[in-house]
């Protein structure tokens, strides 16, 4: 025993010496003017937009470098944790099969192998497997690899699919024969990745990236078998704030193209039969005006926000008058209830629902006799409708799952009012009994007067005496809501006596629609404001203090875990900035880089001086200036293609330049990976226990 401790002390000695005496990189300063409105701001570190630089790639790796050697003894804890969490996955899983036309597919992993056979079987599930795409044997020889999907044609004889082996999210489109196996030599580059076929069976509709700012913004008609360079364009979308994307309707009618900005949208559809495909507009864009299309028999379901309808409503209009002065209303605009999505089935429509922050689903018949919602009974949970493409059938495929639930895929009779349960995930490795675990949701008061609510998840047995190590999640952008759902690999996290907190905070449409509008903008600080309310909150209550309270975001979230480093830095004992926006306003000028213009209604456009100065206040890499800063954690991908690889690496040298405290910030940069990380499902799981091992670690709850 005396020599175990002995050797203990020795080796976090050893530790200690190895931090204080390897320095981190000193990136060199090269000051750039960068003026506008006036205002002239000074970047030290813009020479590191140079891809590809031999100077940029030499301070990659010496941070890399820096950033290995001290983390080196956490690396058995992090392959400790890697295997916890391998271990709770079934390797040989397979998901729930779906009828759609004539054919049973799903999806199913093999026993240690990384990526996903996607396979059918014809008529009944006894019928023999068929492999349709094996990514295994076709990631090999690639340290990247992702398939973005597939679709097959109407006769079920072909498949046209889409592959990136880079990670920048620019797609090879290619055909197989899925009788013979047989892949075609055609190949169109530069794509999202999907397509949709005619019912022809020869005709696919894809949509084609620009080259440098990767906007989706040209679709395009091929025919099999011809040069790919003679495609015919069929819509170009010129304003540089919209993307596009094409699909066709459950009926197999249609081919739909959908043109949308942060703030408006515009649809067109052709008849899916041909030869000739003439596109007419469903409603010409209005600035403001959002709505999305589905169709039943001789009618067009919109679902829209026209009449300031906020949470939208549900209206429709003949096929053959879309336009909007047309449109009648189906469920009207309630002020406390967003809608969603919606679900057509030939006698069904079904509602996808959400009411103070929780998931409902509506079902109602089309002849008026039925109205009813599925029974929830949980605090906080997660229910959505799943994969339905089957037009006919009384039967809804709906998911269900909590924070301390893992997730069931459910067929619900609509008629019958009858559940079956299909599936309930599996989580091996023994650790876990959900009985040990509790979820809840609790309310925090911002500076404002608005509740903000957060979920929770921790074992039972939970002390409120301020020692407890908590960490707070958040995203808060765009809308994109963050459901209080299950994870496996956050168990590794719950096991050591962590809490996980998710802040539904304002950005999200968590509380319906206006709770975005309240977050973006000139409204963007509450998305920051209402995190450390969130955590203040947690520490009040006694749930955790400023010594063990931890927080994560990635991307949007990255901007959200900058601008709170820079306005609460004292609140926080660590921070990980997965791919963070945090150049804001650099990045919001420069209309090369990816996705900036399409989305100057979420941020603004600097261009404007209102919007310059307001991104100026709250822009992390603007606002860093001397203080102590927790430890950090920042990681990224190389080829990341939404937030540019410079943007963490200046952020870290500017907020090691402006330290005034001990702190560590880590910078670790995948050269092999992009805005999504690492592919495969195992090695993405290696970036979760990195991730982990960097907070377990400064908790000293480290094996």
């Amino acid at each position: 025993m005396v020599t175990l401790i002995f050797a203990s002390a020795c080796k976090t000695q050893k530790n200690k010496d190895l931090k204080t005496t390897i320095a981190p990189p000193v990136a060199k300063k090269i000051p750039k003017k960068l003026e506008m409105h006036g205002d002239i701001r000074t970047d030290d570190y813009f020479w590191m937009n140079e891809r590809d630089s031999p100077a940029v790639i030499d301070y990659l790796n010496k941070e890399n470098a820096y950033y290995d050697a001290l983390t080196a003894h956490t690396k058995p804890l992090q392959q400790k944790l890697f295997e916890e969490m391998k271990a709770r996955i079934k390797e040989d899983d397979a998901s729930v099969p779906y009828k759609h036309n004539g054919y049973w597919y799903y999806t199913r992993f093999e026993t240690g192998k990384n990526y996903p056979l996607y396979c059918r079987k014809k008529e009944t599930l006894e019928a023999p497997e068929e492999v349709m795409f094996d990514n295994n044997a076709m990631a090999e020889g690639h340290s990247y690899f992702n398939q973005a999907g597939y679709s097959v044609s109407t006769d079920n004889g072909l498949a046209v699919f889409g592959i990136d082996t880079v990670s920048r999210r620019k797609y090879v489109l290619q055909f197989k024969d899925l009788k013979t196996g047989e892949v075609y030599p055609e190949k169109i580059k530069n794509t999202t990745g999907r397509a949709v076929w005619a019912n022809d069976n020869k005709t696919i509709f894809y949509t084609r990236k620009d080259e440098q700012t990767l906007r989706s913004s040209q679709i395009f008609m091929h025919v099999l078998g011809e040069d790919p360079h003679n495609d015919t364009l069929v819509y170009q979308e010129d304003d540089e704030t919209f993307s596009i994307g094409v699909f066709k309707t459950k009926s197999r009618d249609f081919i739909m193209i959908a043109s949308s900005s942060t703030l408006t949208s515009e649809y067109r559809f052709a008849s899916a039969k041909g030869p000739r495909f003439e596109f007419k507009v469903v409603q010409p864009r209005e600035r403001g005006l959002e709505y999305s299309v589905s169709q039943f028999e001789d009618h067009f379901y919109i679902l829209t926000n026209k009449d300031e309808a906020t949470n939208f409503k549900l209206m429709k209009t003949p096929v053959s008058l879309p336009a909007k002065e047309n449109w009648e209303e189906v469920i009207p605009h309630r002020g406390d209830v967003l809608i969603e999505d919606v679900e057509i089935f030939k006698d069904y429509l079904v509602i996808d629902e959400r009411s103070n922050g929780l998931n409902k689903i509506n079902i109602k018949r089309w002849d008026g006799t039925v109205d009813y919602y599925l029974p929830f009974a949980s605090e906080t949970y997660t229910a959505y409708i799943g994969i339905n493409p089957e037009f006919d059938t009384d039967k809804l495929r709906f998911s269900y799952n909590a924070m301390d639930t893992p997730p069931s895929v459910i067929e619900f009779d609509m008629k019958t009012r009858e559940e079956v349960v299909l599936k309930e995930a599996e989580v091996l490795g023994g650790d876990f009994d959900k009985q040990n675990y509790e979820s809840r949701r609790i309310w925090a008061t911002a500076g404002d007067g608005v509740k903000v609510p957060i979920s929770l998840v921790y074992k039972k047995g939970l002390v409120l005496d301020g020692a407890n190590p908590v960490l707070q999640y958040a995203y808060g952008s765009y809308g994109h809501t963050t459901d209080p759902s299950f994870s496996t690999s956050r168990l590794s996290l719950l096991n050591r006596g962590f809490i996980f907190a998710i802040a539904h905070v304002r950005g999200g449409e968590y509380m319906g629609r206006q709770w975005y509008e309240d977050g973006k903008l000139f409204k963007k600080k509450n998305t920051f404001t209402d995190f450390i309310t969130c955590s203040k909150h947690l520490i009040a209550l006694g749930y955790t203090s400023p010594q063990h309270l931890y927080a994560y975001g990635g991307s949007a979230g990255g901007l959200l875990m900058g601008a709170v480093i820079n306005m609460a830095p004292q609140l926080y004992n660590g921070v990980i900035a997965a791919v963070p926006f945090v150049d804001v306003v650099t990045t919001m000028l420069d209309d090369s880089i990816p996705l900036t213009t399409s989305e100057y209604d979420e941020w603004g456009n600097p261009n404007e001086k209102d919007y310059y100065e307001y991104m100026k206040s709250y822009s992390p890499y603007d606002q860093v200036m001397d203080t102590a800063f927790p430890n950090v954690l920042v990681t990224t991908g190389y080829h990341d293609s939404q937030v540019q690889y410079w943007e963490p690496a200046k952020w870290v040298a500017k907020m090691r330049e402006h330290n005034t405290g001990n702190a560590r910030i880590f910078f670790h940069i995948n050269m092999d990976a992009g805005h999504g990380g690492a592919s495969g499902r195992f090695e993405a799981l290696r970036e979760v226990a990195e991730d982990y091992a960097f907070i377990i670690d400064l908790e000293g709850k480290a094996e």
